[in-house]
């Protein structure tokens, strides 16, 4: 018998029933997949979402905390500030582009040092540019980076005034190892009356269920030293003479330490929302 007559022989009906019992079985194995499983076999390549959080509202510029001091305004009241200085840099060393590096930014030089306190790799970049040795190096992220060039200086006279709002970012002062009354603000124990728990940290979970400490439980650690922002600071007084920024509110970290300054990002204003 040939196969051509076989296949004759074969009811189209009992064919249907198989195509469709093998596509209920396909859909009740689709169905019991996991959601990872299943967005992995999808072939359409998604695009990466855009990356805005690591975006500046516009260039900025580092600086050096000198300390805190007490300014009295027009009407006679006290106002808490943190005086900012700025030694000899805030030069462009570098202009990224999307055509070179596939983003904009700026990237800005600061605080001048000796030749020897840089490695060759470090020297050979700013001399590629005809620009003095720098100290600190940073990246100013920006939409456009129309009107920067190596080797310009940025003024902050030029870039803030009086009565702006800024983003200030710098390491926090170091504690150490601390408890958990300092480092997160626990109340103590009784100090009398027969108790023995004093500043100890208590019941971190039960034995039994969960039986294991939960991520992310606040516990005694290391303290401080970690990079922080504090957004929307504003400046009180810039003064020329002295090359300072006098900012309302406290900065991180201790006198001495490198701060970065930017105009403070407001979303939908002078960043994108996406």
């Amino acid at each position: 018998m040939s196969i051509s007559s076989l296949s004759a022989t074969i009811p189209t009906a009992s064919i249907a029933n198989a195509s469709s019992s093998s596509l209920s079985l396909r859909s009740s194995f689709l169905l019991r997949l996991p959601v990872k499983r299943l967005s992995n076999l999808s072939l359409a390549a998604k695009e990466p979402p855009l990356i805005s959080a690591s975006m500046e509202a516009g260039i900025g510029v580092m600086g050096t905390k000198l300390g805190m001091m007490s300014f009295f305004d027009s009407s006679g009241a006290v106002i808490p500030v943190t005086v900012v200085g700025f030694r000899e840099g805030n030069i462009v060393t570098q202009v990224k582009t999307e055509l070179t590096d596939g983003y904009n930014s700026v990237q800005v030089g600061y605080r001048r040092v000796r030749d020897r306190k840089l490695t060759k790799p470090e020297m050979g970049h700013l001399e590629k540019s005809g620009i003095i040795p720098l100290r600190h190096l940073q990246e100013f992220r920006l939409q456009s980076v129309d009107g920067f060039e190596p080797n310009q200086r940025l003024s902050v006279e030029e870039l803030f005034k009086e009565g702006d709002l800024v983003d200030v970012s710098g390491t926090t002062i170091g504690k150490g190892f601390q408890g958990g009354i300092k480092r997160h603000h626990f109340k103590r124990g009784l100090m009398t009356h027969g108790s023995k728990s004093h500043r100890q940290l208590g019941s971190i979970g039960a034995g039994t269920t969960p039986g294991h400490v939960y991520k992310g439980k606040k516990m005694p650690g290391r303290m401080g030293g970690t990079k922080t922002k504090i957004r929307k600071l504003k400046i009180i007084k810039i003064d020329n003479e002295l090359n300072v920024v006098m900012v309302n509110g406290a900065v991180p970290g201790k006198p001495g330490n490198l701060l970065r300054i930017t105009p403070a990002k407001i979303v939908g204003k002078n960043i994108p929302k996406n």
